[in-house]
């Protein structure tokens, strides 16, 4: 049995999807009542987990022979995952598949070494594991930048000018798919990126062709980009973690590419027009009403 943790995040969802659709066994665990209830209701496997009670956890993954792991994004990630791997080390289970970020064995900045610190514990641990490194999300644009491309035809970055190999994650469900059901990539970690580094005018130029109106980027200084974090209710914390991710795009580094998510999965990683085609059919990025 495969256990799904983030089910309701933006990976675990997807995750979820293509394992229903190849009707593969799964349990899925969510930090929601609500939501369990939801997803029991679609036929889903579902139960509440809490990441700060490894022993129920471990009640939780008894019977589950393979994780997929990705703990909740607070300030205190790096703790839950090191007691969500605890938990599965007690509950027998044979295979760990963590969803960490891109170059994390760098750990060049905040989130790849929070990332990475997991990464270490897990290959200490004596469990076979395989490790998703993914760029930053295509579904970014509608998560986080979606109030002001809808409000405001615009959307921010402190990332200057630098290309960003962003990836779908539907893509990279794909490849926790296969890993979590074929044998052979246990103690690899894959680098997942999408096919093409583009900077955020260019994603920009993409919207506006698909959208039908402008959509501009805005490059704001990193105090200007923080300073709208904490205004929008962030934790400093949290805010300050994401500056630091600025940072490092801004430095180059996640302009990358590479082939692994083909290697995984024989199929190419989709572009962002394409993710922009579909998504624009569902409206998500319609202008508001003024």
């Amino acid at each position: 049995m495969i256990f799904v943790s983030g089910a309701g995040g933006t990976v675990g969802s997807e995750l979820i999807r293509q394992l229903q659709a190849k009707s593969i066994p799964f349990q899925a665990g969510y930090h929601s009542a609500d939501k369990v209830a939801a997803a029991t209701e679609r036929g889903i496997e579902a139960v509440t987990i809490d990441f700060t009670q490894p022993t129920n956890l471990q009640a939780e993954l008894d019977g589950c022979e393979k994780l997929f792991l990705l703990g909740p994004n607070t300030v205190d990630q790096a703790n839950l995952e090191q007691n969500a791997l605890d938990a599965a080390k007690s509950a027998g289970v044979k295979h760990i598949v963590k969803q960490s970020v891109m170059h994390a064995q760098d750990e060049a900045y905040n989130m790849a070494r929070m990332h990475r610190a997991v990464e270490k514990s897990i290959e200490a641990s004596g469990t076979a594991w395989t490790f998703l490194r993914p760029n930053s999300f295509m579904q970014n644009t509608v998560t986080f930048m979606g109030d002001t491309i809808r409000g405001e035809n615009t959307f921010y970055t402190a990332s200057g000018d630098a290309g960003v190999s962003i990836v779908d994650v539907k893509d990279i469900a794909a490849v926790a798919l296969e890993v979590l059901t074929a044998p052979g990539h246990e103690g690899h970690a894959y680098t997942l990126t999408g096919p093409e580094a583009l900077t955020h005018d260019q994603l920009a130029g993409i919207l506006t062709e698909t959208l039908g109106r402008t959509i501009t980027h805005i490059d704001l200084s990193p105090d200007d980009y923080l300073q709208g974090m904490l205004a929008s209710g962030m934790p400093a914390e949290l805010a300050e973690r994401m500056l630091d991710l600025e940072r490092y795009i801004r430095e180059g580094r996640p302009g990358e590419v590479t082939a692994d998510i083909a290697a995984v999965t024989g199929r190419a990683p989709r572009s962002f027009g394409e993710f922009a085609r579909e998504r624009a059919a569902t409206d998500v990025w319609a202008a508001a009403m003024p």
